[in-house]
């Protein structure tokens, strides 16, 4: 009971509920089902705790495929079930396992990152926070740091009702300077204003690519972009809403955007892709200036598994059979730097799936990006799981590296997010919108953007490594 319960609070912590304060009470509900069990039921313990918790925030994936959702539940639920073994549980002190649990938290979830297909960082401790106060550690210690900020909290709420007051105190403390490392460390400072418009076209949501037309999808973002006030310095579109076959430059849409950007006398940037032949196809970001002259392009480097590229194909495809809804063809990754050089700036490039990892965003403001924009396209997914919990990625990316973020979705969600993780404009999910601000381009570096993530998992494994040789000696005192 108290590792379903456990989960089920971590699960209404992350977006679309985004009950934040719940991720302490399942990790501390998760340290309460530990104490004093044996390796094998903390492990099955742990396991049903991550199934409580992924089964609901990963619900979205169900409607893709039932296969694909129940293995991904499994799978991502036994990293949670390891994580629980790392938990000295039968130790004769308390506190090692207050030690230990939030070191496991973190590698549990620096794994999730990380494997399998490079990492599904999706329904994650971080984003529970995103709209919390430790959202801002981000700044210092990347999102990995919030988790285990996170996991520090749930364990002193867990001491606190073994009235252990010392233990919890110790703990608040050490959150309570993380936070406060975070409020007086850099955080980067303005260069100039930018007056931007991030531009929704609508359309209905739960839609796939072979049931859409193309052109339509295009003319609702070239009718929306009628709407904006000019003058504008910077004009977003979503990514891929241009489909062609074959150079962009060939195509009646680029001279369509050649026009659009004379006419706003903007610099515009698109999201598009080109079919390159039958196995494969690019997907980009690419430039117009206020002149219409095509500028710097930027092709995704990290492709959704399963939904750009297809692991294994030939294995995949013989067990999934015909009809299985896989895509014919797979995008060829990117080479380049997460930046685009424009009239008005450099600017780091997250596409879409990208945005979820910190070090595809942390690459573009190390190669100088002043603005980060993510063009996506959440049109496919049921529900708003997926689009809520990528805003909280944009929110926490915004935090880890001083810079605004600007996202642009073809049906939502769309949002302008500022250097400290609020949320200035968002639009609904399937309206026709555009959303107009004045931001700031920035330079400087955080402490998260210096040093990246790897030093926290690195304090996470010392802690479980530290808590267990600790547990190992003969008891003299409890703490």
């Amino acid at each position: 009971m108290l590792a379903v319960s456990g989960g089920a609070a971590l699960a209404l912590s992350v977006p679309p509920w985004g009950w934040w304060p719940l991720a302490f009470v399942g990790v501390a509900l998760w340290d309460r089902a530990l104490a004093g069990r044996a390796a094998g039921s903390r492990f099955g313990r742990s396991l049903l705790l991550g199934v409580a918790w992924l089964a609901p925030a990963l619900l979205w994936i169900w409607d893709l495929t039932l296969p694909g959702y129940l293995v991904a539940v499994v799978l991502f639920a036994a990293y949670v079930g390891v994580a629980g073994l790392l938990v000295p549980g039968r130790s004769l002190r308390s506190w090692p396992r207050w030690v230990a649990l939030p070191g496991a938290l973190v590698l549990c979830e620096a794994a999730r990152w990380a494997f399998p297909f490079e990492g599904v960082p999706l329904a994650t401790v971080a984003q529970s926070q995103a709209d919390a106060p430790l959202a801002q550690f981000a700044r210092v210690g990347s999102a990995i740091g919030v988790v285990l900020l996170v996991g520090v909290v749930g364990v002193a709420l867990s001491a606190a009702w073994e009235r252990r007051w010392k233990a919890a105190a110790v703990a608040l403390v050490a959150v309570v300077g993380g936070v406060a490392l975070a409020s007086v460390g850099p955080r980067g400072s303005d260069i100039a204003d930018l007056t931007v418009a991030v531009v929704q076209g609508g359309g209905p949501q739960r839609s796939q690519s072979a049931d859409t037309d193309a052109a339509e999808v295009f003319a609702r973002h070239v009718a929306a972009s009628e709407s904006i006030d000019t003058p504008v310095d910077l004009v977003l579109w979503p990514e891929n809403v241009i489909s062609v076959e074959g150079p962009l430059t060939a195509s009646r849409e680029h001279r369509e955007l050649t026009a659009l950007a004379r006419r706003l006398d903007t610099t515009l940037i698109v999201g598009a892709t080109e079919g390159l032949d039958a196995e494969r196809f690019a997907n980009f970001a690419t430039v117009y200036d206020a002149n219409g002259d095509l500028g710097e392009r930027y092709d995704k480097v990290r492709r959704v598994p399963f939904g750009e590229y297809v692991p294994f194909r030939g294995l995949v495809e013989s067990l999934a059979g015909e009809g299985s809804g896989l895509s014919a063809r797979d995008a060829v990754p990117g080479t380049g730097p997460a930046v685009l050089r424009t009239p008005v700036g450099t600017l780091g490039v997250a596409i879409s799936w990208e945005v979820f990892f910190t070090q595809r965003v942390r690459e573009g403001v190390q190669e100088g990006a002043e603005v980060v924009l993510n063009p996506t396209n959440g049109a496919t997914y049921w529900l708003t799981q997926v689009q809520t919990q990528q805003i909280a990625s944009s929110q926490l990316r915004a935090i880890e590296t001083g810079r605004w973020v600007l996202q642009a979705s073809p049906t939502g969600l769309s949002a302008v997010i500022d250097p400290h993780g609020t949320v200035v404009a968002r639009t609904d999910v399937s309206e026709r919108a555009v959303l107009e601000e004045t931001i700031t381009r920035r330079e400087g570096r955080t402490i998260a953007t210096v040093i990246g993530p790897l030093p926290v998992v690195a304090v996470a494994a010392a802690l479980v490594i530290g808590a267990w040789l600790r547990a190992r000696r003969p008891r003299r005192r409890e703490c």
